[in-house]
């Protein structure tokens, strides 16, 4: 995969004590901001813009200013079992609630063979795959989802009903990285048609419908109506069912369901993050989590080696014509981390107009590379 970057780099180490402090600065404890640092900075690691620091002020700091995100994160847990645990995050750092959960069935899964948790009254968690591989990491298999604001359409509707719900899995490996895939079950996800609207890019045509059916390209305007609940995206697949539309707004209803009925929490319109007269307020997402060592099956080596052999020999099956590689899922990611990892982070103009109202807002000690440009 052939990288390039224009933009700027902030160094990784940089980076992370920036959104520590920043995130310590509107009461979030240190800890816990060093939680929600790691996650955003590991969406970047991967390449996955739409989630890392492009997002740490929009959603997380402007959310807790709001009130629709509270900085302290008290988990209760509501029920637990050997192998299972529901927990309610009231409204805190769904990534710290996650991080807690994720813990919790790392060790539930290595001595009972499989754990699995639910979430609900939380916030957004990030990437779903950074709590996947937390379990591959160990040897063992990570599945995760959640609801989120409604975005997706059923198919035949155009009403935005339900969130954007990635179903995520993270495999390990015998190689360098697992086999992780990450993905929204629409097109398209709301993070990138933010990601979009920052860069001044139009969204894709055929990724979202206005309530008239019109496909809708203007990234900023999708993002008010979507509040508005004039626009939707299309679920994988696309509009109708001539491209099986209907599988991923299948699986769009799966993640719902188990994101809300596992941990008893609210569902699909419920989930806006604003009252009928609209007013913000809190999102109650909820979340689901399972972990499987495959040392109660035939062994995490035998695994590893197996789910290995089955990525290497996909990469090395015939090519279309014009195409130097095919990747398997978890893959690009990995490259993106060798092509980082000695830069740091790559930052745009919106990204770094964010960084600076955040560091003045908090009276912070840093100065950045990009300000001299």
């Amino acid at each position: 995969m052939g990288i390039t970057e224009t933009r700027p780099f902030v160094p990784w180490d940089v980076m992370n004590s920036f959104m520590i402090d920043a995130f310590k600065g509107y009461g979030v404890p240190e800890e816990d901001a060093k939680i929600c640092a790691d996650v955003l900075l590991e969406s970047d690691r991967r390449g996955i813009e739409s989630h890392g620091c492009n997002r740490f002020k929009p959603i997380y700091i402007d959310r807790i200013v709001r009130g629709t995100l509270l900085p302290v994160t008290n988990i209760e847990i509501l029920k637990e079992t050997p192998t299972t645990v529901v927990m309610d995050a009231h409204d805190g750092m769904g990534m710290v609630a996650s991080f807690r959960m994720m813990e919790k069935l790392v060790e539930k899964a290595k001595t009972y063979g499989m754990a699995g948790g639910a979430i609900r009254n939380s916030t957004h968690y990030g990437i779903a795959g950074y709590w996947a591989t937390m379990a591959s990491k160990e040897g063992m298999i990570g599945i995760t989802g959640t609801n989120a604001r409604p975005s997706i359409a059923p198919t035949f509707g155009v009403e935005n009903m339900m969130g954007t719900n990635p179903l995520t899995f993270a495999l390990p490996t015998d190689e360098e990285f697992p086999f992780v895939l990450d993905c929204a079950t629409s097109i398209v996800q709301r993070g990138r048609i933010e990601y979009y609207a920052r860069e001044g890019r139009p969204t894709p045509a055929g990724t979202v419908i206005s309530e008239n059916g019109e496909a809708l390209t203007d990234s900023k305007q999708i993002l008010e109506d979507l509040v508005a609940g004039t626009a939707a995206l299309a679920p994988l697949g696309g509009i109708g069912e001539d491209l099986a539309g209907y599988k991923g707004y299948g699986y769009a209803a799966v993640v719902e369901i188990l994101s809300a009925a596992l941990a008893g929490g609210e569902y699909m319109k419920a989930l806006t993050g604003v009252t009928a007269d609209g007013n913000p307020q809190m999102y109650h997402l909820g979340h689901f989590f399972f972990v499987v060592d495959p040392d109660a099956f035939m062994g995490r080596e035998e695994f590893k080696k197996i789910a290995g052999e089955i990525c290497r020999e996909l990469r090395a099956s015939k090519k279309a014509p014009g195409e130097s590689r095919i990747y398997t899922a978890g893959e690009k990611e990995y490259d993106m981390w060798l092509f980082r990892k000695d830069k740091g982070v790559p930052v745009g103009e919106g990204v770094q107009k964010d960084i600076i109202e955040v560091r003045d807002k908090l009276g912070l000690d840093y100065t950045f590379d990009f300000e001299n440009k």
